[in-house]
């Protein structure tokens, strides 16, 4: 890691960069003043009231004001306004003679979110001044005050949130994604950790190394002898020899060195290490990466905190949760690098199933309005379950015993896809015939 820049910016620079982009992206918690224009037809004192409720509505920021159609749809297309409210002529003498005095309200519904806040907000504005013009007409028609009042909101609402008692995008969408971006960042590791020794000719060295029987391990590097075939005794380990290291890193880089005079030519005794052995050493290959998620996942989740205080047990539910589908995401990238002795096809296939996992995860797409065929792909996705998890203790407030058992499925599958990992890293080694795959 410390010769490969690549590798250490993917273990610790790039997911710092991503927790800070996106909690900076959602720093704002809430959509507000979303630019808008007007059309006023009208100029009545009514209109003008409501152009004025429309500026200064929290949702809504009237930006311009548009003599024509033309300049306005021309606004609306290079995205000055996201909008436009036209109030049509006699507005105002219609809504006082109690005629119908409709509003026209132009969006641009290809930006899903921006349409949908604007429309709820010029609908509040336009429902407000709509119900105190008709109150206004029934008093001066002599019908009193609080019979005016009853007949419009003759049941009040008092809301109290349960659960769920944030409704901000930073809570409901960047503590969601943070966790969706470490399992891709995991996922790749995973992959190219394992798939650059089948790509440059080095799982055998790696499996030696790791297979030999000493109390000291002071170095990665091998020194190779000139040798037609590298036995299956302990190579010599260097520690303080800069020709040594020096061929040891030029023979880890040249991806030809399988066909070199020194190359190491494999053997069936390469293939006799047991799992545990196998299990270890991958483990020792990812400890680094393994240690940083950790550091990361508990920022991530410290932020979801900052905003939306809950019990340390359910804090430490999540986070090991997180840790485990960190460790399943490591695992699964390597699973498929070994399974196609490919690491193009693994990095491809990490991509194909964890960049679009938060779109399947029930977040921004409600899970029940899935249909049956989506829910089959949606269910396998690990990310889908620790979602569902992250939910539940983070926002909601859920009980600790609800959670159970998706952290005892990610116990399960976290060792079925270690074994799974040694199992193929074993199968990998008996086939040399099959490294160097791109």
């Amino acid at each position: 890691m410390t010769h490969n820049r690549w590798d250490f910016s993917l273990v610790f620079w790039i997911p710092l960069l991503v927790l800070c982009l996106v909690w900076w992206i959602f720093s704002r918690s809430h959509i507000v003043d979303l630019p808008i224009g007007v059309i006023n037809e009208d100029n009545g004192h009514v209109a003008s009231t409501l152009v004025q409720y429309l500026d200064t509505s929290p949702d809504l920021e009237v930006v311009a004001r548009f003599n024509s159609p033309a300049e306005a749809k021309k606004a609306l297309l290079e995205r000055q306004v996201y909008g436009i409210v036209i109030i049509p002529r006699d507005f105002n003498q219609n809504l006082l003679s109690a005629k119908p005095a409709p509003v026209v309200l132009q969006v641009n519904a290809q930006f899903g979110t921006h349409s949908g806040i604007i429309q709820r907000g010029v609908q509040a504005v336009v429902g407000t001044i709509s119900a105190g013009a008709e109150m206004q007409r029934l008093v001066r028609q002599g019908t009193a005050p609080s019979q005016v009042a009853a007949t419009y909101s003759p049941i009040t609402i008092q809301r109290i949130s349960l659960f769920n008692p944030s409704t901000d995008y930073q809570l409901f969408l960047a503590s969601t994604i943070l966790p969706s971006l470490l399992h891709i960042l995991a996922m790749i590791i995973g992959a190219t950790t394992v798939g650059r020794e089948l790509r440059d000719h080095k799982i055998d060295l790696w499996y030696r190394y790791i297979n030999q029987n000493t109390d000291k391990l002071p170095s990665y590097y091998l020194t190779v002898q000139p040798e037609d075939r590298i036995t299956a005794n302990p190579p010599e380990l260097t520690l303080n020899s800069p020709s040594a290291l020096s061929d040891a890193n030029s023979m880890a880089s040249d991806p030809n060195l399988a066909h070199s005079p020194t190359a190491p030519v494999h053997d069936k005794a390469i293939t006799s290490t047991s799992l545990l052995t196998l299990i270890a050493g991958l483990n020792g290959k990812l400890i680094w990466p393994m240690l940083a998620f950790t550091l990361w996942s508990a920022v991530a989740l410290n932020l979801s905190y900052r905003i939306n205080p809950v019990s340390l047990s359910a804090w430490a539910l999540s986070y090991i949760c997180l840790l485990l589908l960190m460790m399943v995401s490591f695992w699964l990238g390597a699973i498929i690098t070994l399974a196609t002795f490919s690491l193009r096809i693994g990095l491809s296939a990490t991509g194909f199933i964890s960049a679009p996992s938060f779109a399947f995860a029930g977040v921004t797409f409600p899970y029940i309005a899935i249909n049956d065929s989506a829910k089959y792909w949606t269910d396998i996705l690990p990310l889908t379950h620790y979602l569902k998890l992250h939910i539940d203790q983070l926002q909601m407030g859920a009980p600790l015993a609800l959670s159970f058992p998706i952290v005892y499925g990610f116990i399960v599958a976290t060792v079925i896809m270690l074994l799974l990992t040694a199992l193929l890293t074993k199968r990998a080694l008996a086939r040399p015939d099959r490294w160097g795959a791109r």
